[in-house]
């Protein structure tokens, strides 16, 4: 993890990327489908018309949930990472429905397809795949060092995106050198299927932190045994934390000597509340001193 004002800075470069990248597929694809007449290519160009609304509007959320604590929003503006989260699974199941009915009536019609042009869709897509895998790493690699689940699910998003570029590659070579269409068809139910499952897969993580979800047990495990072995700290107890986008809200009572000083028992707290930040950058953390009852 990297300090707030550097996390801030790579989820905005992520979210103006994954726009410019959109931007480019759609009009990609739109000019490899109109040449090509593939439902293949039309899938994917969907789906990257539909990653250029998602991502302009998370990109939109990345900037919004940056902006610090005010009077109304006393615990900051994450959780919009989670409602824009959501809006994305909405937008992607839609599109997934929507090219799987188009992929079964093909399966009824009574002339199969005819593609055509599948050279120059071959190179564009080639490029789309390549612009795309080139994305996914760059939101990924995002991703890791800032925690932000907008960029984590706009890059979960992409890397399903990168199995229709591939299969509509192979779809328009089968169909060039093969006269096989059927496939065509086929990875375009397949392009529906993984859309509709990582849509369902982004829903739940972006519900999960809205009802206020604990976090991972192993960020949990590290915050009590940083409290355990921490110089001072006799006993603690009630540590709960919860999500909200990629920030971990940590509230923890510690119990302390009662014959100490106030002010040795501030700095035992403080120091504490260092190595929890330390070891998670994007948390908010509170602690709560309690007087140790032990023997």
């Amino acid at each position: 993890m990297v300090e707030q004002t550097a996390r801030r800075r790579l989820n905005k470069a992520a979210g103006l990327a994954s726009v410019g990248v959109a931007g480019v597929l759609v009009l990609a694809k739109l000019w490899a489908f109109a040449a090509t007449g593939s439902l293949a290519i039309a899938a994917s160009a969907a789906d990257s018309a539909l990653d250029l609304l998602v991502s302009a509007t998370a990109f939109m959320a990345i900037l919004y949930a940056a902006r610090p604590p005010d009077a109304d929003h006393a615990f900051g503006h994450s959780s919009a990472e989670d409602l824009a989260a959501l809006a994305q699974s909405v937008a992607i199941s839609v599109a997934g429905v929507a090219i799987g009915l188009s992929a079964f009536a093909r399966f009824s019609a009574d002339a199969p397809p005819v593609l055509r042009a599948e050279g120059l869709g071959l190179a564009i897509m080639g490029g789309s795949f390549a612009l795309t895998l080139a994305l996914v790493l760059f939101q990924r690699w995002v991703a890791r060092r800032t925690g932000n689940r907008i960029v984590a699910a706009d890059s979960l998003h992409y890397l399903g995106d990168l199995i229709p570029n591939l299969g509509a590659i192979l779809s328009l070579l089968a169909a060039r050198y093969l006269g096989v269409v059927i496939v065509d068809t086929l990875v375009a139910l397949l392009a529906a299927a993984l859309m509709i499952i990582g849509a369902a897969r982004i829903a739940k993580q972006a519900v999960d932190s809205l009802m206020d979800r604990k976090a991972p047990d192993a960020i949990e495990g590290i915050i009590a045994a940083l409290a355990r072995d921490h110089p001072g700290v006799r006993d603690f107890h009630d540590l709960k934390t919860r999500m909200a986008g990629s920030q971990i809200f940590v509230v923890l009572h510690i119990e302390l000597d009662g014959d100490q000083s106030l002010r040795e028992a501030h700095d035992i707290g403080a120091d504490l509340r260092q190595k929890i930040l330390a070891a998670c950058p994007n948390a908010d953390v509170t602690i709560h001193k309690d007087v140790w009852q032990g023997g």
